[in-house]
Parts: structure tokens; C-alpha cells; sequence
């Protein structure tokens, strides 16, 4: 069962190219990991949102999501952007279209 994971960032103001950096580094990653379909970064327009950027990722399964982020590498990969920029990933299945 695919899922799609919807991961919004807050992103301090003035702090926007360090946290791309961070993401890139991430999606870099992650692109070679088994089960990885497509991501892409959203960047609010609306000033003042809550979330500044919102990573948009699908997977074949949630299993392959939980893989890919529990291993060691990527959790080092990740220590700075974890810390500096909290983030609510959750995984969702389609129910309507």
C-alpha cells in the first residue's frame, strides 16, 4: 500500500536557506532508499504561516518509510535538522479521489 508523507517544517524567518540545505542533504538520502517513489518541498506564500515549508513524499509502503528514517545514517544525516527545525511527519493513505 503506497502512503504519502506529509512533513511540515517551521522555519525560523531568516533561517530559510540553512533549513534547505538541511532538506537537501535529507532528500538526497532518501531518494536511494529502497521503496522511495517522489518528494517534492512546498514553500508557504502567505506571510506569516505557521509552516514555512512542507515536504510532500510518497512511498511504497510504510514499512519503507520507517526503513529508510530509522537508519543510522540518516538519523546522523538528520541530527541538525531535528534539532533546529521542528517538524510533524505523519503518513497518510488516500480514501477519496
Amino acid at each position: 500500500m503506497a502512503v504519502t508523507l506529509i512533513n511540515p517544517f517551521e522555519v525560523p524567518e531568516g533561517r530559510e536557506e540553512e533549513a534547505l540545505k538541511e532538506w537537501e542533504a535529507a532528500a538526497k538520502h532518501l531518494r536511494k532508499q529502497p521503496g522511495f517513489i517522489s518528494t517534492k518541498l512546498h514553500e508557504a506564500v502567505a506571510p506569516g504561516a505557521k509552516f514555512h515549508f512542507i515536504n510532500v513524499a510518497e512511498w511504497e509502503s510504510p514499512e519503507a518509510f520507517e526503513a529508510a528514517v530509522s537508519n543510522p545514517e540518516f538519523r546522523a544525516l538528520t541530527r541538525s535538522i531535528v534539532k533546529n527545525f521542528p517538524h510533524h511527519p505523519a503518513l497518510y493513505r488516500i480514501i477519496r479521489r
